[in-house]
């Protein structure tokens, strides 16, 4: 069996006497959708954040392609080649579809902060986000501010502008709470398209997305793995239909 690209250990995250996440250990195969769902309050965005770096664990080990990254800030994480998406839409409002993945491309330079620079740079940083543009669905908006965009064209952008830093693996925070049918049904023909390239880790509340794209499914309760198996056999489980789905999928 090929090493998984993102691997835990007794991962726990304590804030005082609350346990959001205990003993989590769970391995991610490159190139898969891994779903992860269970009841509010299971621990599901707090085990994101310990995987993104925005924050630390309080015990256990995370490691990406077999490093050790236990502990490692956010941007650290980030230039490895894990890029996450939010629950609340992380974009600049102001800015246009363009300017925003602009921005997240030159993040990558080794000297993002150094505004003089080769032109080859400036070239480099604009087929980054071109290409993040396209891949999201949102090439046709480039010239349009971001507030003036749909809550979903949001949410495509803020995918795009995680894109611009050309992850390897995609950590999706609820990407398509606050969606209409339509909208959500468009965000997840992306996440589709996405994952012919891509390793994508998903929270999501909706199972019928969650069932039609995820291979792999991790069911967590009260900040525990309760069952990890592919979507027949989660659907087959009565300790998940008791404890989260309430009664078997259809």
């Amino acid at each position: 069996m090929a090493e998984p690209i993102l691997r835990t250990e007794s991962l726990a995250r304590s804030f005082g006497a609350l346990v959001a996440v205990h003993n989590v250990t769970l391995a991610f195969e490159a190139g898969r959708v891994h779903a992860v769902i269970g009841p509010n309050g299971a621990g599901k965005s707090t085990l994101i954040n310990l995987l993104s770096g925005d924050l630390a664990p309080s015990g256990g080990r995370v490691w990406f392609r077999g490093r050790d990254i236990t502990g490692l800030p956010a941007y650290r994480i980030s230039r490895l080649g894990i890029g996450r998406s939010y629950q609340k839409t992380n974009i600049f409002p102001s800015f246009t579809c363009w300017e925003n993945c602009w921005l997240a491309a030159q993040s990558r330079l080794p000297s993002a902060m150094r505004f003089f620079r080769p032109a080859h740079r400036y070239r480099a940083v604009a087929e980054r986000a071109r290409r993040a543009l396209a891949l999201c669905g949102l090439e046709h908006r480039a010239d349009t501010v971001a507030a003036r965009m749909s809550y979903g064209e949001q949410r495509q952008l803020e995918i795009g502008m995680m894109l611009a830093t050309e992850p390897e693996l995609l950590l999706l925070d609820e990407p398509l709470a606050g969606m209409g049918p339509e909208e959500s049904r468009q965000v997840v023909a992306l996440l589709e398209r996405l994952a012919a390239d891509h390793t994508l880790i998903l929270v999501e509340h909706d199972m019928d997305a969650v069932f039609s794209i995820a291979e792999r499914i991790t069911v967590m309760v009260n900040g525990e793995v309760l069952k990890t198996g592919t979507p027949e056999e989660i659907r087959a489980s009565r300790e998940v239909q008791e404890a989260y789905l309430g009664e078997e999928v259809a």
